[in-house]
């Protein structure tokens, strides 16, 4: 890997006004992995300057939305060709097995940018309508300079969700990416600039919670877009709301799939392991509360049980391994903290629990709890790690009510035999997003929760419209 001395801004890799760096080890070996420099408020308020010169008299807002898209698809072509060189840096800060980086957390955003380079050359800017008194041209203009601060999970999917838009508007945009895994964001940065991306259009400055804080209350910062906990979401929406700033938070879930009676237990777990334990767990969306019937609650509690013991924990650069060590010594205790309230609120351990046998890394064996009353901490809370819990219920009523039962609604799912009931069932869940008889997030279509799960849409043409403002302007009849 590498370590970095100097931060991109402006369009120039410049040196930064603070001397603290950010050293990144590996949550496997420990080895070191890389650095950066930790930014400062006063890099962000470089970067924010030179985002807002690039926005109020710089060349890419006035460029016409193919003009924009033609640079977008340099940079999404160039993205293409440096797929591994991403995978591999984000393993190694992170932890994502290999097979899960190589399958999605690098080639993921790259199909992500390429969504909006398309979306951008057919997307409707301007629109003439027939007014109430005369004819009506509504425009669509980018909504300035954005603050965007990313968390460490899926590094480079959560940025692209927020880059890709803002670029395709018109707008500039300042990231902050997480102290855990700034150096995927330095590879993209090298690729902004040789994609010929104008200046001060993107900019990068790393740092915690203060700098994160900085670039929220900034006055120079037209909107916020932000993915992480709910807490913190709570508080930049508070600071937002203040300065009426506009901004959309992809937040936290408790999110459940729902397995009725007619699902077939072989077909179906392999689609709970995905939806669960993604990620070494570490997903937003990822399906913890798994909602059997009764009546066969033991059958699944054995399969479940014995899909997580079948879990192959180790060195995730192994493309072998499915399950690698949590990002952090913080996040493992933070884990292990949950399994114990699950012990002693009386739920059942079936599986895991415990740390395998390897001697470095911040392992917990996949876990499965059976016995769960909905009303568990374990039940309601987010854990981030890979524990499942197996909510019994009597019937489908029960079943919906139980998944509903949540502060969240980020994401779900459902599984059955009958793919036309298994709609029924999702129009009556109250979250974002739904999947029968799988979960994922596609690109054309918009992403996000509801309650708790944050506010606001990406992807498709929602996720382009939160980075444009509307304009109604009133032509001459005739």
């Amino acid at each position: 890997m590498t370590d970095h001395d100097k931060l991109f801004i402006g369009g120039e890799w410049i040196d930064p006004a603070g001397r603290e760096v950010i050293e990144v080890r590996s949550p496997y070996s420990n080895d070191h992995v890389g650095a950066v420099p930790e930014g400062t408020n006063a890099d962000i308020d470089a970067a924010v300057a030179a985002a807002r010169t690039a926005f109020d008299d710089g060349p890419w807002p006035r460029l016409s939305p193919q003009e924009r898209a033609e640079v977008m698809q340099r940079l999404a072509d160039l993205y293409g060709a440096h797929l591994d060189d991403f995978a591999t840096i984000i393993t190694a800060e992170m932890g994502s097995p290999m097979l899960f980086s190589q399958m999605a957390q690098a080639p993921m955003p790259q199909l992500m940018l390429q969504y909006f380079v398309d979306l951008a050359r057919t997307f409707e800017f301007e629109e003439r309508r027939d007014g109430l008194f005369g004819p009506m041209l509504v425009r669509k203009e980018p909504v300035g300079v954005v603050g965007a601060i990313v968390p460490w999970n899926v590094p480079q999917f959560v940025s692209m969700s927020k880059i890709a838009p803002a670029l395709a508007s018109g707008s500039t945009i300042v990231i902050k990416p997480a102290p855990e895994t700034p150096l995927d964001m330095f590879l993209l940065a090298e690729l902004m600039d040789e994609a010929g991306v104008p200046a001060g259009v993107f900019n990068v400055v790393p740092g915690g919670r203060e700098v994160g804080e900085h670039l929220v209350t900034h006055p120079g910062v037209d909107k916020i877009a932000f993915t992480g906990s709910t807490a913190a979401g709570r508080r930049i929406a508070s600071l937002c709301g203040e300065a009426l700033k506009r901004c959309s938070l992809e937040l936290g879930g408790k999110s459940a799939a729902i397995v009725l009676a007619d699902a077939d237990i072989s077909t179906t777990v392999p689609g709970l392991e995905f939806s669960g334990l993604m990620n070494n767990g570490q997903a937003c969306v990822a399906q913890t509360r798994i909602l059997v019937p009764r009546n066969r609650e033991d059958a699944w509690v054995e399969a479940i049980g014995a899909m997580a013991e079948r879990q192959i924990v180790g060195d995730p650069t192994d493309l072998s391994t499915t399950l690698g060590p949590l990002v952090a010594e913080r996040q493992r205790d933070r884990v292990e903290g949950y399994i114990e309230i699950g012990r002693s609120e009386g739920a059942r351990l079936v599986a895991g629990g415990t740390r395998p046998d390897i001697d470095t890394g911040w392992f917990v064996n996949a876990t499965v709890f059976a016995g769960v009353d909905n009303s568990m901490r374990i039940a309601q809370e987010e854990i981030f790690g890979p524990v499942l819990c197996v909510i019994p219920y009597d019937d489908e009523a029960e079943a919906i009510a139980i998944a509903n039962d949540s502060d969240y609604g980020l994401a779900g799912s459902v599984w059955t035999a009958d793919a036309d009931h298994g709609l029924d069932v999702a129009r009556r869940v109250r979250t974002g997003t739904f999947g029968i008889n799988q979960y994922l997030m596609d690109f054309s279509s918009p992403f996000g929760g509801f309650k708790a799960s944050g506010l606001g849409r990406e992807f498709g043409p929602e996720g382009l419209s939160a980075y444009l403002e509307a304009k109604s302007i009133a032509l001459p009849a005739g």
